[in-house]
């Protein structure tokens, strides 16, 4: 028979807490000597992609290479005496975990986190450098939470949740002040969400500065939470699938991060994964800055096409996080380049004759393009015996380049596989090799129509 769940005594779902913008300039005096007030820089490149007059504000850049840094100290200054010496316990797959025992360290408070098995070692392992107990217990972060409440009951320490603590959500909202200081006459302010606390904060925070400033939110829509809310009015839970944005991948929406944003959130939009990789591999390129898919996911959105209405204004993008998993960085990179065109996967039947790979190898060359690999295949090509499938991978500029080398191939060779989608799909001769399957790959980043973009907006006002 299963426990009853542990409740979080500072997250009632009969009972949710609104923070306030007092408490949020609270928040910025008390933590401003431990926490990096950061850059929020014009980005020239992109302000000319987007027709938007781009700023962003990089959190990555704070000690731990998140924005959980704010929240997590403040409510540690806040703790009584006794709390403090008898010490905090959290559960966080990375981000909340290091903020938490890296200003535990420097406040001299004990910090226990517990992380899911899933948790990156990298992130596992900065914890424990930081001098935190680190337990590596549950299946997922729902799994650890329920984990790190009984700790926090057994041995009479705090739970520190990290996207819906009240007092969290005030450090979180620092950032909106400094953004407001630090862009004059600005438009909008563009917000990732995972369970809440960081749009919540800055939410409360600029609307009570100017009203006129959108606030936007946007999740992935692997794990849209802030979206099905609203759609039924309360926190719910959603199904959450694997995501790019790992740091947003949370099932519900907290519950005073709700309270605090129902009312005064101009929009959310959710972004699809190949957006998320674009966004970061536009990011590495033309900012060089590395960032995480949580990071990203504000100029995902734009790119996606779901904001069109700030064309022209100025518009903040947080970035809220560069701790990507290295071992992560080079695939999401390569995703990126074949969303934007730049990596293409083409499968063509050639003649296995002398010559025909030759050929084959020719007909790219002279278009400019970059073979990066080549594999040919015998065993499935039925109908002649001196014909070979080869599947080549191929670096192309750019989307046009890349429409070029599918052109130039299907004319010569006939119908042909290109990123996955027969080409021409039509009644014209097919290939003779024996194809691996239909095609399992959505087209590469198709135009947004009106009703995509419907699909994957609450719009608030």
């Amino acid at each position: 028979m299963n426990e009853p769940e542990i409740p979080d005594p500072y997250c009632n779902p009969d009972s949710p807490v609104a923070i306030t913008f007092d408490e949020i300039t609270s928040a910025a005096y008390r933590i401003k000597s431990g926490i990096k007030n950061t850059e929020c820089s014009k980005s020239e490149h992109l302000t000319n992609l987007t027709g938007m007059e781009i700023y962003i504000k990089k959190e990555f850049l704070q000690a731990t290479g998140s924005f959980k840094e704010r929240g997590a100290r403040f409510a540690m200054l806040r703790m009584p005496d006794d709390v403090k010496a008898k010490g905090v316990v959290a559960a966080s797959a990375g981000n909340h975990a290091q903020a938490c025992c890296y200003h535990g360290l420097t406040l001299g408070i004990p910090v226990t986190v517990v992380m899911p098995e899933c948790a990156p070692i990298m992130k596992i392992q900065k914890c424990r450098n930081y001098k935190g107990n680190v337990i590596v217990q549950g299946k997922n972060l729902s799994e650890s939470k329920k984990i790190a409440l009984a700790y926090a009951r057994d041995n009479g320490m705090m739970y520190l949740n990290g996207y819906d603590h009240p007092q969290v959500l005030a450090g979180q909202g620092t950032i909106g002040l400094e953004v407001w200081e630090q862009v004059p006459d600005l438009g909008a302010v563009i917000v990732p969400v995972g369970g809440g606390g960081l749009l919540a904060g800055i939410c409360v925070a600029i609307k009570a500065l100017d009203r006129n400033i959108q606030v936007i939110g946007v999740e992935p829509e692997r794990a849209a939470c802030l979206t099905e809310a609203f759609k039924v009015g309360k926190p719910v839970e959603v199904k959450v699938d694997s995501t790019l944005a790992d740091g947003l991948a949370v099932a519900k929406i907290g519950v005073n991060s709700f309270e605090c944003v129902k009312r005064i959130l101009d929009k959310c939009v959710a972004v699809k994964e190949q957006y998320v990789a674009l966004a970061i591999l536009r990011l590495v390129e033309y900012e060089k800055s590395v960032v995480e898919g949580a990071g990203a996911s504000p100029l995902a959105a734009i790119l996606q096409g779901l904001v069109p209405e700030l064309k022209g204004k100025k518009v903040c993008l947080i970035l809220s996080g560069g701790n990507i998993d290295t071992t992560v960085l080079g695939r999401v990179l390569e995703r990126g380049l074949a969303a934007d065109g730049r990596l293409v996967k083409v499968k063509v039947c050639i003649s296995d004759r002398i010559g025909g790979i030759e050929d084959l190898s020719n007909t790219i060359g002279s278009l400019g393009v970059h073979i990066k690999d080549m594999v040919h295949e015998r065993a499935w090509v039925v109908e002649d015996v001196f014909k070979v499938e080869v599947k080549v991978i191929c670096e192309c500029r750019d989307r046009e380049h890349s429409l070029t080398l599918k052109e130039t191939l299907a004319n010569k060779y006939g119908s042909i596989y290109f990123n996955g989608q027969l080409y021409p799909d039509d009644d014209i001769a097919r290939p003779t090799a024996i194809f691996a399957g239909p095609p399992s790959q959505p087209p590469m980043l198709p135009e947004t129509t009106s009703l995509s973009v419907q699909q994957n907006v609450v719009d608030l006002e």
